[in-house]
């Protein structure tokens, strides 16, 4: 397993979550980055963990596949080990 932080098992299941919202959605890669106005390879990118997503682009992610962000955070901070 790497050290950066996108190779943690938490931020593997946000990689997850976000394909899955994706494909829920019924977008393809392509389809959502052109929403997003990313080229291609950021949607690619984000999704195999080559590179992270910061807060607002997490936000535009999930307005773009017409889900309430909020929603999305939920799921995420089920996946957060507590301390």
């Amino acid at each position: 397993m790497g050290t950066r932080p996108q190779h943690s098992p938490v931020y593997k299941q946000l990689q997850k979550l976000l394909r899955q919202q994706r494909l829920d959605s019924g977008l393809t890669q392509r389809a959502l980055a052109a929403r997003l106005k990313k080229p291609h390879s950021f949607v690619y990118k984000v999704e195999i963990g080559e590179r992270r997503i910061d807060p607002v682009e997490f936000v535009a992610w999930y307005r773009a596949c017409a889900v309430a962000p909020m929603n999305a955070l939920r799921a995420l901070d089920a996946l957060v080990p507590k301390r």
